[in-house]
């Protein structure tokens, strides 16, 4: 259907959607292009009467969106789902009029595409992360969804001029941080360009228009080097005979503004950078046009990179070099086929662009984009709330990538400073899980390693083996960080129920009395009270502190026999008959305080710490006097008779300045079945060091061998247990 033969009631906007209809004739075909216009016509009458900011009827906004991804050769149904995108979220339009009009799969789109509505959040931060799930997990369905999405953006960026300041820079900090590094994974280069520089001069206008007139000023002094360069490239690979396109590759603003910005650079340190694109017939083709760029001008050293061979996440491919080039100026050569060429700057959404099967560029592209989305879903699975789920998935749209290789020789994408626990859950959630070790390069590492590309790594693993807490400190990707976070949640939770239920029975022992004693509906009650559905819930607020159970228990006890429990427990002198006995073994709700280790033998008390559960002090921490002001806080506790865990004890002590020293009592601390956990060393004379050293012990009298073994060293003048 050509303009021609568009209905000859022409609503005011007709130019518009004849313009579409004319792009979209040279791809599709003719009743796909009358489908399309009977959407047009449809959105218009539920749109009617609906003005943009600008004044514009608000039916040109869609139809804009549309024509972007027009231009990108997108199939009927994305642009169709395009025109309809704002109908069920801005007019009374229901999806399932959407869906009887159009059919399930357009309905699908559209209401993936629609932001959220009719649900109220406690912050602006909630909604926005809300909003972006939804939209995540409805492009792991299908991918169009994003792609709409992001169309839909880059016409607001192009139209955001007639907001307000408030507004507009927020729309613009969002559109940086989410919507650009979206488009840059899923290879979207030439959509992603556009945002990053709409969203600069939106964000920082004046930065942004400073910058332009400079560049503007410097272009000039450019133009006889890049003509130069350009001239010596093409009569070189004339000689050789290669059959390729070169041009020149200008960086764009924002590009610019953040290199000047994160390395510190002055513009000209990085405007100096004379960037080419060469784009051959094949990838074999550019190995060898690589070479003959090596003989024109010579390679910077370190500065090649083969993403053909290795491509990057969102399925980027291209040879990429440094050359020193005439008067020593810096040239920065991209080489890529022409299929590579059309997957860097569409991504995605160069799948459309082939009907039958060829374009391996674009399969690969699509390949690497569906595994990423099926992570997405993972994530969402492990993740408590929205806020959450966006920071771990805006840790993986962040990739600045290493390659690394398993023992079987697969290739492993992560990101810059991920570590072998990275490693291990990128292979499995379980590898991950029950890692103890790995070997990089065939050598033994620790976990917390940098991992760099090119290196193999090994996980060793072991059955019982459990996700360690310290490793939230160094994981770089979200699959890892919500894998162990999921896991010890789990692990916290079963804790603090067993833990919450002990601290119960024993405070009703103080008025010998035990849960089984009470009625159903007596529990029932105070359950609704206390607004629970499972007495689970109220054990494990028990057990991570926020609930304490003296409280509780009054609320089961009556009030004369709770005065009762409380002369008795004055007539104990402030000991228990029923105290919680610490063992080692809890779990993660009972910890020990960092201000005394405690250690089994020594007098101890416990302390219910909100969130934490129960913090055990010495009784002789001098922290102890500020919690005496909380007495519903206090936990009665005691060591059982034998323990089966390490604990930790700091030795303080001074030794003399001879060489071999710290070996020696090292060796000495080993020989007593015990680790060195830390060592911190100062010097106190020219003569003496004072260390302090913290071990691992099972109890006093361990750590009484272990101070006699070391005090029988003749450098040590000094040794005494740190306790705050």
């Amino acid at each position: 259907m050509t303009a021609k033969q568009i209905p000859d009631v022409i609503p005011p906007i007709a130019f518009r959607i004849s313009d579409l209809c004319t792009l979209l004739e040279s791809y599709l075909e003719i009743e796909q292009v009358k489908e399309i216009y009977r959407a047009y016509l449809f959105g218009a009458e539920a749109h009617d009467g609906q003005h943009r900011r600008s004044g514009e009827p608000y039916i040109t906004h869609p139809l804009e969106v549309a024509k972007i991804l027009a231009d990108m050769r997108m199939d009927p149904q994305s642009i169709i789902a395009a025109i309809l995108h704002d109908v069920i979220e801005d007019t009374p339009t229901a999806k399932e009029q959407v869906a009887h009009e159009f059919g399930e799969e357009i309905a699908e789109l559209v209401d993936g595409v629609s932001k959220i509505a009719q649900i109220t959040f406690n912050s602006q931060a909630e909604a926005q992360a809300e909003n972006f799930r939804k939209m995540m997990l409805a492009m792991v369905k299908d991918i169009r969804v994003i792609l709409i999405k992001l169309a839909d953006r880059l016409h607001n960026m192009r139209t955001i001029s007639v907001l307000d300041n408030e507004k507009r820079r927020r729309i613009a900090n969002e559109t940086l941080e989410i919507y650009v590094p979206i488009a840059n994974r899923l290879g979207m280069n030439s959509l992603r360009l556009e945002l990053e520089d709409l969203g600069l001069a939106a964000l920082y206008p004046t930065r942004s228009r400073v910058l332009k007139e400079v560049i503007r000023k410097a272009r000039g002094n450019r133009k006889e080097i890049i003509q130069q360069i350009e001239t010596s490239i093409k009569q070189r690979l004339c000689q050789e005979d290669f059959s390729c396109r070169v041009m020149g590759r200008e960086k764009h603003l924002y590009s610019i503004y953040k290199k000047m910005k994160t390395k510190q650079l002055s513009f000209n340190e990085v405007f100096d950078v004379y960037a080419f694109r060469i784009v051959v017939d094949n990838f074999d083709t550019a190995y060898r046009v690589l070479g003959a760029m090596h003989n024109l001008y010579k390679p910077v050293p370190g500065k090649f990179k083969d993403y053909i061979a290795i491509p990057k996440a969102n399925g980027y491919q291209s040879l990429h070099t440094v050359l020193f080039g005439p008067y020593g100026v810096p040239i920065e050569v991209q080489i890529r086929s022409e299929d590579m060429d059309k997957v860097a700057e569409s991504g995605i959404a160069a799948h459309w662009f082939y009907k039958s099967g060829e374009g391996s560029a674009a399969i690969s592209a699509e390949a690497r984009t569906h595994k990423w989305l099926r992570s997405v879903i993972e994530l969402q699975k492990n993740t408590g709330n929205s806020l959450e789920f966006i920071e771990n998935v805006k840790i993986d749209l962040f990739p600045d990538e290493v390659y690394v290789f398993t023992p079987k020789g697969e290739i492993l994408v992560l990101p810059r400073g991920a570590t072998p626990v990275d490693f291990a859950y990128s292979v499995h959630s379980d590898v991950g899980n029950t890692c103890v070790a790995c070997r990089v390069d065939r050598r033994l590492a620790p976990l917390r390693t940098p991992l760099y590309t090119g290196q193999t790594v090994e996980v060793i693993t072991a059955p019982g083996a459990k996700p360690n807490p310290s490793w939230l400190n160094f994981v770089m990707t979200a699959k890892a960080r919500t894998n162990i976070r999921s896991y010890l949640k789990n692990l916290q939770q079963e804790d603090a129920i067993i833990l919450g239920r002990k601290l119960l029975d024993k405070t009703l022992a103080y008025a010998s009395r035990k849960l089984e004693d009470f009625k159903k509906k007596e529990i029932k009650k105070m359950l609704k009270e206390y607004n629970y559905k499972e007495i689970d819930e109220l054990y494990m607020d028990i057990g991570l502190g926020t609930r304490p159970a003296p409280l509780v228990a009054r609320k089961l006890i009556p009030e004369e026999k709770s005065k009762k429990s409380k002369n008795k427990s004055a007539a104990n002198k402030g000991r228990s008959n029923h105290p919680l006995l610490i063992k080692g073994s809890e779990g993660m709700v009972v910890s020990y305080a960092k201000c005394c280790h405690p250690i089994p033998g020594d007098a101890i008390v416990g302390f219910a710490s909100t969130g934490k559960g129960i913090v055990i002090h010495t009784e002789s921490c001098n922290n102890v006097a500020d919690y005496k002001k909380l007495p519903d806080k206090w936990v009665e506790v005691e060591w059982e008779a034998s323990t089966d865990s390490d604990f930790i004890a700091e030795l303080r002590l001074d030794v003399a300045n001879r060489r071999g020293v710290l070996a020696i009592i090292a060796s000495s601390i080993s020989d007593m079945d015990s680790n060195i956990e830390n060592i911190f060393m100062e010097e106190k004379d020219g003569t003496t060091t004072s260390m302090n050293i913290t071990v691992t012990v099972k109890n006093r009298q361990h750590l009484a061998r272990i101070m006699r073994r070391v005090r029988t060293n003749k450098s040590v003048s000094r040794i005494v247990r740190k306790k705050g």
